[in-house]
C-alpha cells in the first residue's frame, strides 16, 4: 500500500510528532511504501523504518499553536497569522502532497491546518485531530473553527484519540458532515521497544544511550536536545535504589510540573523531570537536589528510564487528547499516575479495569489537587513488593492489549478506500 502522511511540524519531542514518526515506522516495517511530508530538518536522527521524508520550502511563516523554537522555521501563532499567509502555507504543502500521489491513503495531522491541506490536495484524505489545535487555537476563534468545519466536511474519516477529543470537536467545530465519520482510535505504543527490564540492565543501557548523544555544549546549549553530561548525572542519580518518580513532557505550567514538584517537596522521594519548556529555568532553580532535570530525551533513552522508576506521573492541569507518555510508561511496567480529566481519565479507566480491585484507585488523582497527588504517590511508593509487581504486570498487559502501534496502524490503514466505498 502507498501511504502519504502530512504533518506540519517536526518528528521529535511532542505528542503529534511522536505519533507521526511512529506510524511511519510501523507502516514501513509492515511493508507499506510511506512518505512523510513535514518540516523535520534532520530525519536521519529518527528510526522511520525506511519511510521517506519530504520537506516543503515554506517561503513564509510556520503556523503554530504555542510559540516555541523551531530550527530553520519562522513560527507564528495561527491565531495571529494573516489570511494570505495561511492560504500560502496550505497551497505549498498541498503541492508537496500532490507530488507524492497517487496513494492508497493520505493521512493529515491536526484539524488545522491538516484538513485545509487535505481538501486542497483533492481526493480522499483522513484527518487526525490531536487536540492542541482545538484547545490552543480554535476554541476561541470562530473564524478558525468555521474553517476547520468546512474543510473537515471533505474528509473521508476523522480520527480522535479519545472520547474526550470527540467532545471537544463537537464543542469547537460543532456538528456537520464530518460528524458521522469520526472514529476513536487511540495513539499507539511501541511495545517492543518499551518493555520491562531488570534494573541493572536498564541503568547500563540508559547511560550508554546518553553517552551516544550528539554534543550539546553549554556555551551554545540547544534546549530541545538532551542536556550535556546526562550519562554521568544519571549514573550517579541511580547509583543506589530509592523511591523514584519520573515526569516526561513539556516543562510548563499547564502540564502540571509545578504541582508535581510541590507534592514532592515534603516527601522522601527523588524525581527525574524530562523535557523542555518555558518554565524549566525557574522550576529547576527551586526544585532542590533530589530532582534531576535532563532536558528532552528520546524513546531510546526513555525505554530504559521508565523501568528504573516506581511511578510515572502525568499531572497536567490542561485538557489532554490522550496521554501517550502514560501509556508508554505502562508498557515499560512503570505504573502511571495521571490527573483524572480529559483523555488522561481514559488512560486511568483502562488501568483501573486491569488492576487488582483494592489497588485500582491508584491510577488517577484529582486534577490540580496536590494533597490527593501526594497521597496517591505515598500509597504507590509504600506498596509491598508483591503488590508493586502486580501493578507493573497489569500496566504492561494493558499497554500491549489496548495501545500497540501495530493495532493502531492496522485500524487506520483499513480506512484506505473508505471514500470510494461510501460513494459506491
Amino acid at each position: 500500500m502507498r501511504i502519504v502522511i502530512w504533518h506540519g511540524y517536526l518528528l521529535g519531542g511532542t505528542g503529534s510528532n511522536v505519533y507521526t514518526r511512529s506510524l511511519a515506522r510501523t507502516w514501513s516495517r509492515q511493508g507499506h511504501d510511506v512518505a512523510v511530508v513535514c518540516q523535520e530538518p534532520h530525519p536521519e536522527r529518527y528510526d522511520l523504518g525506511g519511510a521517506r521524508v519530504v520537506r516543503p520550502e515554506l517561503g513564509g511563516p510556520l503556523p503554530v499553536f504555542v510559540l516555541d523554537h523551531y530550527e530553520e522555521a519562522d513560527p507564528v501563532l495561527l491565531t495571529e497569522m494573516s489570511e494570505d499567509d495561511r492560504q500560502h502555507f496550505v497551497e505549498v504543502n498541498a503541492q508537496a502532497v500532490r507530488r507524492e500521489l497517487p496513494a492508497d491513503l493520505v493521512l493529515v495531522n491536526h484539524v488545522l491546518l491538516g484538513a485545509p491541506v487535505g481538501a486542497a490536495v483533492g481526493g480522499d484524505f483522513v484527518v487526525k485531530a490531536h487536540g492542541s489545535e482545538l484547545e490552543y487555537a480554535m476554541r476561541d476563534a470562530p473564524d478558525l473553527a468555521r474553517w476547520g468545519g468546512e474543510t473537515l466536511a471533505d474528509a473521508t474519516a476523522v480520527l480522535a484519540g479519545s472520547d474526550h477529543i470527540v467532545e471537544v470537536l463537537e464543542q469547537v467545530v460543532g456538528n456537520g458532515a464530518h460528524t458521522s465519520r469520526i472514529q476513536v482510535v487511540p495513539p499507539g505504543v511501541d511495545v517492543e521497544l518499551l518493555r520491562p527490564q531488570h534494573r541493572s540492565d536498564a541503568l547500563d543501557a540508559l547511560v550508554a544511550e546518553c553517552r551516544a548523544d550528539p554534543p550539546n555544549p553549554p556555551e551554545d546549549l540547544d534546549g530541545r536536545a538532551p542536556d550535556p553530561g546526562n550519562a554521568e548525572r544519571l549514573a550517579s542519580f541511580f547509583a543506589e535504589p530509592a523511591p523514584t518518580v519520573v515526569y516526561v513532557g513539556k516543562v510548563s505550567e499547564e502540564k502540571g510540573v509545578p504541582l508535581l514538584l510541590e507534592a514532592l517537596r515534603t516527601m522522601d522521594v527523588r524525581a527525574v523531570v524530562v523535557g523542555f519548556g518555558p518554565a524549566r529555568e525557574a522550576l529547576e532553580r527551586d526544585a532542590g537536589p533530589r530532582v534531576l532535570f535532563t532536558g528532552p530525551l528520546e524513546h531510546r533513552h526513555l525505554a530504559h528510564l521508565w523501568p528504573l522508576a516506581d511511578v510515572a506521573v502525568t499531572p497536567s492541569v490542561f485538557p489532554e487528547a490522550f496521554g501517550m507518555v502514560a501509556a508508554e510508561a505502562a508498557a515499560c511496567g512503570c505504573p502511571p499516575l495521571v490527573a483524572r480529566h480529559s483523555g488522561l481519565a481514559e488512560i486511568a479507566t483502562k488501568l483501573e479495569a486491569a488492576y487488582p480491585p483494592e489497588l485500582a484507585h491508584l491510577a488517577g488523582f484529582g486534577t490540580g489537587d496536590v494533597d490527593d497527588l501526594r497521597a496517591k504517590l505515598d500509597a504507590l511508593l509504600s506498596l509491598a513488593p508483591e503488590d508493586r509487581e502486580r501493578l507493573r504486570r497489569a500496566a504492561r498487559q494493558t499497554a500491549v492489549d489496548a495501545w500497540s502501534w501495530d493495532m493502531v496502524a492496522d485500524r487506520i490503514a483499513g480506512l484506505a478506500g473508505a471514500g470510494e466505498r461510501s460513494r459506491g
